[in-house]
């Protein structure tokens, strides 16, 4: 399993799509935090901190991350690799799981060199060090929980075809109903005392209660549940093959 894993990884980064998921991630969220007069630039937010990051990057992931993933196993279809790797002494969740941890690397690399924004933020406060430390961590988990859980998403969307663009547009439609479409539901107020319940549902409450600084498990358990649940879709998926 790990040297698919390695496998994978090396071929995000010896491919344009890794470089080029990760400069457009900074160069987005970079143009917003620091150049672009909005209400997101950093310079003329007020105080030091890096909320505008946090707002931005879930939505620039709904399609960079559905980008990373539209091939794993679309590609290996179209190119009929797919029942090369399928016998190979691993078993489907084996291989699921490798190609789901190399595209947490690949996030995981677009996320660190944010860092720098981190830094540059902590050195313009005032005083110096002046940023709330506790709900820029827990953001940045909540972050990479969603990215774990967009990816578990974009592995499903690429097992159920072999068309790469039916793939992303699967996924970022899927990320996408699971990010806010349950917020949407809820600003509706249709369904009573069961709105709240609704809005619970949603990847979006999750992560802005995680992004208070406070790891919660309800919070945890949720988001373990819905990367175990497309996980578990994407491994069905794979055996209607045998079917």
């Amino acid at each position: 399993m790990f040297a698919l894993f390695k496998k994978e990884v090396s071929n995000f980064l010896n491919s344009l799509i890794g470089f080029v998921v990760i400069i457009v991630f900074l160069l987005i969220n970079g143009l917003f935090l620091w150049v672009l007069p909005l209400d997101f630039n950093i310079l003329d937010y007020g105080y030091a901190g890096l909320d505008g990051l946090f707002l931005i990057a879930p939505f620039v992931f709904l399609f960079l991350i559905p980008a990373i993933t539209m091939r794993s196993f679309a590609d290996e279809k179209k190119s009929g690799t797919i029942e090369i790797l399928l016998t190979k002494p691993l078993t489907d969740f084996q291989i699921i799981f490798a190609k789901f941890m190399a595209s947490n690397v690949l996030v995981i690399f677009s996320l660190l060199p944010t860092l720098i924004y981190l830094f540059s933020v902590y050195k313009l406060g005032l005083p110096v060090g002046n940023v709330d430390m506790g709900g820029t961590w827990g953001s940045y988990i909540g972050l990479l929980l969603l990215g774990a859980s967009f990816a578990s998403i974009g592995l499903f969307s690429s097992s159920i075809t072999d068309n790469q663009i039916v793939s992303f547009i699967v996924a970022v439609f899927l990320c996408g109903a699971i990010y806010i479409g349950f917020e949407l539901i809820f600003s509706l107020e249709l369904f009573g005392k069961f709105d709240l319940f609704i809005k619970t549902l949603g990847i979006s409450h999750h992560y802005s209660s995680i992004s208070r600084g406070v790891v919660d498990t309800r919070d945890l358990i949720y988001y373990f549940s819905i990367i175990t649940l497309f996980l578990l879709l994407t491994k069905l998926s794979l055996q209607s093959r045998k079917w």
